[in-house]
Parts: C-alpha cells; structure tokens; sequence
C-alpha cells in the first residue's frame, strides 16, 4: 500500500504546523486590531500589509531556522515577543506627552533572542516590531531608523551575553546610539535645542537603563518556553556541578572520554557555525547514564576481566544500550533542561552496538540475522549540534584502540567513523552541508594528532 500523508508518522508534523498556522493567524489578527484602534486607517489595508509582513517572516524561519518552526513553544515566543512589544507601545501613545514613545526600549528584542537563537533572528524580528509599531507612532521614518540601529548596536555588542558586565556595556552603547542620532537628526532639521532637547535625552537614557530587564526576562523565558541560554550552559559545564562530580568520581574513565569528546566537539562546532556553548555542554552530559553501571565500560575497568566475558552477548547489549535511558532519567532527576537531554538520547542514534551484535552472529551462526536486540533506541540527531557530539563520541572512542597513533592511521580513522554512520543514516534529519561534514573531520584529524603526538623518550634518572 502506498504512503499518504495522513500516516500516523506524518500527524505529528501536521498537527505542529497546524498549531503554527493557528498561531501566525491568530496574531495577524491581534496586531490589526491594535494597528487599527483609535486610528482612522483601513482594517482591510492594514490587514493586508501585516499579513504580508508575517508570510515573510515565517518564509524567513522556513528556511533559515525551520528548527524554530518545529517547536509550537518557540514560534509562540517570537508571536509574543512582537505583540508584546506593539502592546505597550499602543499603551504609551496614550500618554498625552511630547515623543513619549522614545522611552520604549525595543533593543531588549535583539538581546533577548539574540540569546536564545542568533543575530540574524534577532534583527529580523525587530526590524518587523518596529516596522507594524511605525503604522502608530508619529515620524515613522525617524522612529524607525532610529531603533533599528539602536538595535544593531545592541547585537554587535553582545558578542560574549553570558556576561552579566556586557549588558552593562550594552546598555550604555544604546543610550550613546539614541542620543547619536537624535542629535543628528536635529542638526538636519535645523532645530532649535531647547528644553525638549534634555527631557528626550532622559527618555534615551531610560530606554537605555530598561535594556537591563533582558538580563531577568531571559531566565523567565528559560523557565517558561524551556529555551537555554549561554549563561546558562555555561553553568551546567561547570566541573562543580553535581552530577558531573557524580559522573567523574563513579565512572572517572567515561568522564575522561566526556572531556575529550567536548574539546574535539567543541572546535569542530566553532569551525561550522554552530552552538559551541551547547555542544560542549552536551557532550559532557552525553555519557552520564554509565554512572549506574560503570564496570561493564572498557574505559572504565582497571584490571582484570571483563564482565562481558561472563554474559550472553545479548544481555551484554543490553546492559551498554540501557545507558541511555539510564542517562536520560538521571538527567530529568537533577533538572538538567531538555536541549542537553537530546544529546544524551541521540548520541547513538539508531545504531547497532556491533562488537556484540558480530560476537552473537558468530556464536550462532544458523540463526537468522536481527539486529533489534543489538539497536540503540534513538531518535537520530535532528541539529548539527547533536549530530558533532555523536561524530566525536564515536571518533574518540575509536582512537583509544589505534595500535599506532600516526597521521595516516588517525585519518583514515575518522574517514572510517564518518563515513559508517552516513551510511547508516544516522545524519538523514541533520541540516549538514558536505563542506560542514569536510570541516569536521579536518578538526577531529587535527584535534586527534594533538593528543596523540609523539614524545620524546626521556633517559631514566641515575
């Protein structure tokens, strides 16, 4: 029977874009509706130019962060991050005094998304806020240019926002940009600088004291939207952190494998653009469910046997894939947040655990093959993110069993890996390009070279 789109495999994503579309909709109305109050424009006009205006932008997440419209949560944070800020900026027209509506500070929207996504969102969104919110405001022009580059400021100084001391610094390039061009537009108008002139200046630098409030507004919206922040990553990597400790004093060999696999990771994430902050955080979180069962892991028997010897290789399997669901529950039990629990549960996507699997084929060789028994649970990894974590776990675990450590050997090594888990199909839901996948193993090979380079034999002391 052929497939049709109305396979239980394909409800999920329907459901989901239903919901968007319900969503998109349902704010095209609210923003008309307050465009359109106490103002003597056309519904149907203004109708017409906010839908325009939202069909660009989900066009735009459709094809440049479509990760955003696969999670309902997320695309209902950037609705609410629009109207919000069309709300009040509705709320304070209504206050019967001169440019009033500079004290709204519309650089908290590149701040606050720039945190959860990137720059290229963050302007985006404002550019769109500040677009509808100009239908409203008198001087569109000024009120426009004038906070799209008090935006630009924002982002551009926002390279490291997990520092509390940046958004200080933020604030006051803000207040600095608004008085900038304020200033400008006076000398162009010829305007006298009157009175009017200071109280604006003091709107300016309210506005620019309000972008602090994106500091307590990104952990509400981390908790609400369950959206993960630098700040907080940053935190969770932290070697203090009590599972990791639990993690480095119960299984020390599988958290030696944690670090290597986060600084090859890491790199590899810097090279192609992706999440650095959350990659490394993930891979350190990656292997925590061997905790409940670290002597069945090479890595972390001293001496002796192992207990593998002594086991079906069936149960063996068993007991190596059960560390993913026994890291996924531990994870949930000290409340680490759902984007480093995705790494824990892709890192082995959907693959056979081998060893086991080739061990129980050639102990019983008239049985039919059926890998089931041997296969990981999955799902896939789904970002760039997770799909690097399941390259370097598989790439560093592999290297420890090189018998020769040179350039030729580590190469075709994670060649191999590589190219085994494509095969597979392990990347089929990842957005990778082939050059992204090129830049990786250059930064694997290099990385792996650096730990393994040779060193020179010192003479034993007499």
């Amino acid at each position: 029977m052929e497939q049709t789109i109305f396979d239980s495999d394909n409800l999920p994503k329907i459901k989901k874009t239903l919901i968007n579309i319900l969503l998109f909709v349902s704010s095209i109305v609210a923003v008309v509706l307050i465009l359109t109050r106490g103002n003597r424009i056309s519904v149907m006009g203004t109708l017409i130019v906010v839908t325009f205006c939202y069909s660009v932008l989900y066009l735009f997440l459709l094809q440049f962060r479509p990760e955003v419209l696969k999670v309902n949560r997320k695309t209902f944070f950037i609705m609410l991050t629009i109207l919000s800020f069309l709300i009040i900026t509705r709320y304070v027209l209504n206050i019967q005094k001169n440019n009033i509506i500079y004290i709204v500070p519309f650089a908290v929207i590149p701040v606050v998304i720039r945190t959860f996504y990137d720059s290229r969102l963050a302007l985006f969104i404002l550019l769109i806020t500040i677009m509808l919110a100009g239908f409203m405001v008198p001087e569109p022009y000024e009120f426009i240019l004038m906070n799209f580059l008090s935006g630009m400021v924002a982002i551009f100084t926002l390279t490291n926002n997990f520092r509390k001391s940046r958004l200080f610094f933020t604030s006051l390039m803000v207040i600095l940009s608004y008085w900038i061009f304020y200033f400008g537009m006076h000398m162009i108008k010829n305007s006298d600088l009157g009175s009017a002139v200071l109280f604006d200046c003091l709107l300016f630098a309210c506005n620019g004291i309000l972008v602090l409030i994106s500091f307590p507004l990104i952990f509400l919206f981390e908790q609400k939207f369950l959206l993960i922040s630098d700040a907080t990553l940053l935190l969770l990597a932290d070697p203090n952190q009590p599972l990791l400790r639990k993690l480095a004093n119960e299984a020390p060999g599988s958290y030696q494998h944690s670090l290597q696999v986060a600084n090859i990771a890491e790199e590899a994430a810097r090279v192609i653009g992706a999440n650095m902050h959350l990659v490394r955080t993930g891979a350190l979180y990656h292997d925590i469910g061997k905790v409940a069962a670290p002597g069945y892991y090479i890595e972390n028997v001293v001496e002796g046997g192992s207990p593998h010897d002594k086991l079906d290789p069936k149960d063996s399997a068993k007991v190596i894939i059960n560390h993913v669901r026994q890291g996924v529950i531990l994870a949930k039990n000290y409340k680490i947040p759902v984007q480093v629990i995705d790494f824990i549960r892709t890192h082995h996507g959907t693959s056979v655990a081998y060893f086991f699997f080739k061990k129980y084929v050639d102990q019983n060789p008239d049985e039919k093959e059926n890998t089931k028994a041997f296969s990981y649970p999955g799902p896939k990894p789904f970002s760039k993110e997770t799909a690097i974590v399941m390259m370097a776990d598989a790439v560093e675990a592999s290297s420890r069993s090189l018998e020769k450590y040179s350039e030729e050997g580590i190469s075709e090594l994670v060649e191999r890996i590589i190219y085994l888990q494509e095969q597979d199909g392990q990347y089929s839901d990842v957005p990778l390009t082939y050059k992204d996948i090129s830049d990786i193993k250059a930064v694997f090979k290099k990385r792996l070279q650096n730990i393994y380079h040779a060193r020179i034999a010192y003479p034993e002391r007499i």
